[in-house]
């Protein structure tokens, strides 16, 4: 192996990989379309079979009323968003400070609907029932993360959510769940996603995390609340002429994987213990509460590119494509575990972790 090569360059060249699905190819749009008859219509402009049928299924999977199906959550969510600030006539919402609406959206929510924010909680930790007690700001919509990604996918308690759902309702107090990841929670919870849900007044789900389809996101709600959604959703730039390849790859690759979250659960948590064996490696949550979590290694960042690059080089097993340097001294990046992680021999995978334990000491 040369000195040149990237840790990216060196992970791309592994045979196996620790985490996800597999690669993000045209293979994805391929294998679902594999089984499509080709003379089935088209959705237009968010009407047609292909569209209602997958909306239906995902609001009866839901517990809702009515779901709508979006090109991207970071659209469904904003629109949700000003949906109930509209209603209350308040243009504020609150949630965590590290929320994808805050980090990652580039103040979308306050550049295009004028939405002031409150950030909730303490950045390292959870937004908890104290939090929303002591709000002293008047707002229209909580919006809760489950679980949180951005602090290595933590949750709170189940008793904490249905207390903080009580404490909006009867405040006035609109709650929307940020569930990117909602289907990689439930089997921690050993709740359905209708039960879960129900404890919020709209929903957004992601279709590209763990099920690994191509794209595209359900905001779920009242009906009330899915119409005024689909008029924003036309406002937003979001009814394309025809949404089905991301459409037909959700509904398909939901069916593939839905019912493997417990076996990624599993995994992950197997794969942790891993990690935690090692010197100078910790993970975020310790025990994983679902497929995903942040891995934390006290060494500089370069210093662990060089050792990564040679384990991949001799194992042929990649861990991560990135490090995030956390400061002079320590780095980490996040795992969600899917498909590939069976597929890696388990002598193979042990070798991995004895290279590490010799390589950090």
């Amino acid at each position: 192996m040369t000195e040149s090569i990237s840790l990216v360059e060196a992970f791309k060249q592994t045979k196996y990989q620790i985490a996800g699905n597999g690669k993000r190819n045209i293979q994805i749009l391929k294998e679902a379309f594999e089984q499509i008859d080709g003379e089935q219509d088209s959705d237009i402009y968010g009407n047609g079979k292909v569209i209602e049928a997958f909306q239906e299924k995902m609001a009866t999977y839901l517990g809702k009323e009515s779901a709508v199906f979006f090109p991207s959550g970071t659209m469904a969510q904003q629109i949700a968003v000003r949906i109930w600030c509209d209603e209350k006539g308040v243009k504020k919402v609150a949630y965590h400070p590290l929320s994808h609406l805050e980090i990652h959206e580039e103040d979308g929510l306050k550049e295009l609907h004028h939405i002031d924010t409150l950030l909730l909680g303490d950045e390292a930790g959870l937004i908890g029932l104290e939090d929303v007690l002591n709000l002293d700001q008047e707002i229209a919509c909580l919006l809760l993360e489950l679980p949180q990604r951005e602090i290595g996918g933590q949750l709170p308690d189940y008793k904490t959510i249905v207390e903080i759902s009580e404490y909006c309702k009867a405040n006035g107090i609109r709650l929307h769940l940020d569930g990117a990841r909602l289907f990689e929670i439930l089997p921690y919870y050993q709740k359905s996603a209708a039960e879960v849900c129900s404890l919020f007044d709209s929903v957004y789900i992601s279709f590209y995390k763990g099920i690994g389809g191509l794209a595209g996101a359900i905001l779920a709600g009242d009906k009330e609340f899915t119409q005024q959604s689909k008029v924003w959703k036309r406002r937003h730039g979001g009814d394309l002429i025809s949404l089905y390849p991301y459409i037909i790859s959700a509904n398909y690759y939901f069916d593939k994987r839905i019912s493997k979250m417990e076996q990624y659960y599993e995994n992950a948590i197997e794969l942790a213990a891993l990690f935690n064996s090692c010197p100078f490696i910790h993970t975020k949550p310790a025990v994983p509460v679902s497929n995903m979590f942040h891995v934390h290694i006290t060494r500089p960042k370069a210093q662990l590119e060089a050792v990564l690059e040679e384990i991949y080089y001799k194992t042929g097993i990649g861990l991560t494509s990135y490090l995030k340097e956390t400061n002079k001294s320590s780095a980490s990046f996040e795992v969600s575990v899917g498909d590939q992680y069976n597929s890696i021999p388990k002598d193979k995978l042990q070798e991995v972790f004895q290279l590490l334990q010799v390589k950090l000491k």
